[in-house]
């Protein structure tokens, strides 16, 4: 018997205005669900709290990668390289670990019904 709740998987996007100090701020959410060809991301910047890590941060610099990783999540022309690619080689293009001013955090799972919601959830709870 089906609940209509389906495995998702999901990590945070951390802005880490210095890399080599290692602090950062949770800046937005990423989720893919497979079953429902569901890939998207959230974010929100506090400015404020970017300045207090690193006051010189690139914050257009940081809104761009941001949004850039939006842009990958929807797919298509706004998605570069990864425009064609399907939902989930896209998800682990952008949680693979890097060296960026914008890094994914590590990937967690869950079961959900509604992916959308869940990831308003998530960027509530762990970004807001």
């Amino acid at each position: 018997m089906s609940t209509g709740r389906d495995v998702f998987e999901y990590a945070v996007l951390r802005v880490v205005p210095r890399v080599e100090r290692g602090e950062f701020i949770n800046a937005g959410v990423l989720v893919y669900c497979r079953a429902r060809s569901f890939l998207a991301a959230r974010t929100h910047l506090d400015e404020a709290r970017l300045r207090a890590l690193d006051p010189g941060a690139d914050v257009t610099g940081v809104r761009a990668a941001l949004h850039a990783a939006e842009c990958v999540c929807r797919g298509g022309p706004g998605a570069g390289a990864a425009a064609d690619d399907e939902t989930g080689r896209r998800f682990r293009w952008l949680v693979a670990p890097r060296s960026t001013v914008v890094q994914p955090g590590p990937v967690h799972t869950g079961l959900t019904g509604d992916p959308a919601a869940e990831l308003d959830r998530l960027l509530a709870i762990l970004v807001r």
